[in-house]
């Protein structure tokens, strides 16, 4: 097993995080402040440390993410896919486990864009017959 940082990067949606796990304590930073801090919901801590569980290396490791742009959700989300690709570069043999367990996808999904005469992406004006 090599030693040192491993750094990746995650995507989701508008949100990026760039992901450098250090081994340590089992200590997590998101923005340079506790996780729970800055998350402030059990649900979105969850989803950003599912794959420390899945590889049961939750406190082997002193995480450190930097996220930018959308909401909370897509945050931990972009900050999982990092997590994941970064554990792989410590451990080529934990590739197999994470992508099964779907942690090595990069949701494709994006908002979609607003079109002009509509008052969405899809959504139109309510139609008056008279």
């Amino acid at each position: 097993m090599p030693e040192g940082i491993f750094q990746a990067t995650g995507r989701r949606k508008t949100s990026t995080a760039h992901v450098r796990l250090r081994p340590g304590s089992g200590q997590v930073f998101l923005n340079e402040r506790i996780v729970g801090e800055y998350l402030r919901r059990e649900s979105l801590e969850m989803i950003l440390l599912q794959p420390l569980q899945l590889t049961q290396t939750r406190g082997r490791f002193d995480v450190h993410i930097s996220t930018r742009g959308g909401g909370l959700r897509g945050q931990a989300s972009a900050a999982c896919l990092g997590i994941a690709r970064a554990l792989i570069q410590f451990d080529p043999a934990m590739r197999e486990a994470l992508k099964r367990a779907g942690f090595l996808t990069r949701d494709p999904r994006e908002k979609e864009r607003k079109k002009y005469g509509l008052a969405g992406a899809r959504k139109r004006f309510q139609f008056s017959k008279r």
